[in-house]
């Protein structure tokens, strides 16, 4: 027995349990000579049933799917007892929901007396009491719906130019269709098949339980199967029509993106002849970073007259926090911004007009790459045909984000970022996941465009290679603070702190002792740098960069070492050097080297390649 045998048996049971009665009815319905077609009401209970049944779907769409959205984007302690209030039908016996109407808008309630009990016994009753039971059908699927959506695809949208009901529309609701779908079919299906709220409100007119019921008080079975025939089949109409591919039908009618969402491989137009690229110095950048994510705080502030800065730190650094402040996604609280002259902080995301390229390449679900490039609001066609051919995706033009490549994604949100020509752009992690040929091409892609666009760029990332290559400035990040900051080649080449160096990426990193200022003692050797303040006999921190270590012959050099290793890397060898007192090095000699592991060598070192730091 398979290890799927136990599910498929279970499965089994229970299809079998619930397929059964419907064999048997249709069996019944078949042979029997009476079934009540002919008995007067039948067709007008029925009509009833759908007309109230569809009334009352689209009065709790109106209102459902909106509380839906609301509950899932703002969790809270009110949206929990909200949740609650709104689950609370589904644990009662339809006959008490009835009873709870009645005290609402009963002929003797407030509402009920002042409309002369106009809803009770009446289509609104019947309404009203299908709504009630059944709206929590579509809440609640609509809601977890909802919850699913990404929230970096609401964050982009907001950023693109789009306010708060145009990102419910054109976003969360297409990306949360399948789920407010279900919730839809699942709410008319339980309004139509209402019976005991509908009874105690509103028993007249007959909906097709009611009706049912009569029948079979009155008659007994034999009348009572075409009601139940009717109502089958009513239901199968509704699943049946629940599944027709009416959003792609929508947009072949449109000729492009669909509300719903759905993939589409419906011709778009031409772009018009791209337009030359604007050449401007990017603005001075100026930034003060005050937030709060639970107990995490972070603390910002720089300024940046060239206008292109990295932000370099690990993972939970508060890298992205930052980035989402600048954009204005946690509120006009916790950032204030300015670019050249023009103040930012005050204004919300969609009015901000920044660039914003979310980590993951987050790209809007069922739209094709002209759909996406075209999402922001004002978008200028030229400067996205120009940005589809500088960064070669004209080919890609009709594809789904699907059918991308990492890389691929990667240019085609940033190109959609730079469609409505930003001053500032901000990339969140822009080469996370990508193989490293796809990696460098997208880097050089990226830095061409800050030149030939005059961007200012903000670009956090782990990676100090990233960070040197795209930035002229650059802030060394950890736990919410600044470590250091300042010019790129500063930065790198005179790190603030032992804890900066390591986030630089330096592998050599030492205790030593000052022998004299100016001189530390590795084991028998001496080793010339910059001690600072440091007394003779006290111990420091040090660090140099591989690159800056140069192997000569054995005797020559301050410093004797030992290769324990030598790895080839394409461009360039890494040695791994053991020095006096257990001290091991990486060094990357420019060119050639023929040194082997085991071979005796010495180490010339420039005093100012030495970072020193007291311990």
């Amino acid at each position: 027995m398979t290890a799927r045998a136990p599910f498929g048996v279970l499965a089994a049971l229970l299809t079998c349990y619930l397929a059964a009665p419907l064999v048997a009815f249709a069996v019944r319905l078949a042979t029997s000579s009476e079934r009540g077609f002919g008995a007067p009401g039948l067709f007008g209970a029925l009509y009833i049933s759908v007309v109230c049944a569809t009334i009352s779907l689209v009065l709790v769409c109106l209102f459902g799917i909106p509380l839906a959205y609301l509950l899932a984007r703002r969790p809270g302690r009110v949206a929990r007892v909200v949740g609650i209030a709104v689950q609370l039908p589904l644990a009662l016996p339809p006959l008490m929901s009835g009873l709870l109407l009645i005290y609402l808008v009963g002929p003797y309630s407030f509402l009920g007396s002042h409309l002369g009990g106009r809803l009770t016994d009446s289509m609104a009753g019947v309404v009203l009491a299908q709504s009630f039971v059944a709206a929590p059908f579509l809440v609640v699927a609509a809601r977890a719906a909802f919850v699913q959506v990404d929230r970096s695809l609401l964050e982009v949208a907001a950023t693109l130019g789009h306010g708060e009901l145009s990102r419910f529309a054109r976003v969360a609701l297409p990306a949360a269709a399948p789920g407010v779908r279900a919730g839809m079919v699942l709410c008319w299906l339980r309004a139509f098949g209402e019976y005991g709220a509908t009874v105690i409100l509103a028993y007249h007119p007959f909906t097709l339980p009611i009706y049912d019921f009569n029948q079979f008080s009155a008659a007994g079975l034999p009348t009572t199967q075409a009601p139940v025939a009717l109502a089958l089949g009513s239901a199968l109409v509704v699943l049946a029509a629940s599944r027709l591919p009416l959003a792609r039908w929508w947009q072949h009618r449109r000729g492009g993106q669909g509300a719903l969402g759905e993939p589409t491989r419906a011709s778009v137009p031409r772009l018009p002849v791209a337009s030359p690229a604007r050449v401007a110095p990017p603005a001075p950048l100026r930034f003060s970073v005050s937030a709060h994510q639970g107990g995490f705080a972070l603390r910002v502030s720089h300024e940046a007259p060239t206008g292109r800065l990295a932000v370099l730190g690990p993972s939970g650094s508060g890298k992205s926090t930052l980035l989402r402040a600048l954009a204005g996604l946690l509120g006009p609280a916790a950032a204030e911004l300015a670019l050249g002259d023009d103040r930012l902080g005050d204004r919300p995301p969609e009015t901000r007009g920044i660039g914003y390229v979310a980590q993951g390449f987050d790209l809007f679900p069922g739209r094709q790459v002209a759909g996406q490039l075209a999402f922001g609001v004002g978008a200028d066609a030229p400067a996205a045909a120009r940005l589809a051919e500088d960064l070669g995706i004209t080919a890609l033009w009709t594809r789904l984000p699907s059918e991308l490549s990492g890389g691929q994604r990667q240019r085609v949100a940033l190109a959609q970022a730079l469609a409505r020509t930003p001053p500032l752009v901000l990339l969140d992690e822009p080469f996370t996941g990508l193989d490293a040929p796809v990696r460098l091409e997208a880097r050089r892609a990226l830095r061409r465009l800050q030149r030939e666009y005059g961007l200012a760029s903000v670009v956090v990332t782990h990676d100090p290679e990233d960070a040197a290559y795209l930035a002229d400035e650059i802030i060394v990040l950890s736990e919410g603070r600044a470590l250091q900051a300042g010019a790129v080649p500063t930065v790198f080449a005179h790190p603030a702190s032992p804890a900066v160096a390591r986030l630089l990426g330096i592998p050599n990193f030492a205790h030593a002792v000052v022998v004299e200022p100016g001189v530390l003692a590795i084991g028998s050797g001496r080793l010339v740098a910059d001690t600072g303040g440091s007394s003779r006999g006290s111990v420091v921190a040090w660090s140099v960069r591989p690159e800056q270590v140069e192997l000569v012959a054995p005797g020559r050099g301050g410093l004797a070492a030992r290769v324990l290793d030598r790895t080839e890397l394409g461009v360039h060898a890494e040695v791994t050097l053991l020095l006096e007192g257990g001290i091991e090095l990486v060094a990357r000699p420019v060119g050639p080297t023929a040194v082997r592991a085991g071979a005796e060598v010495g180490l010339e070192i420039p005093p100012a390649a030495i970072s020193c730091w007291p311990t």
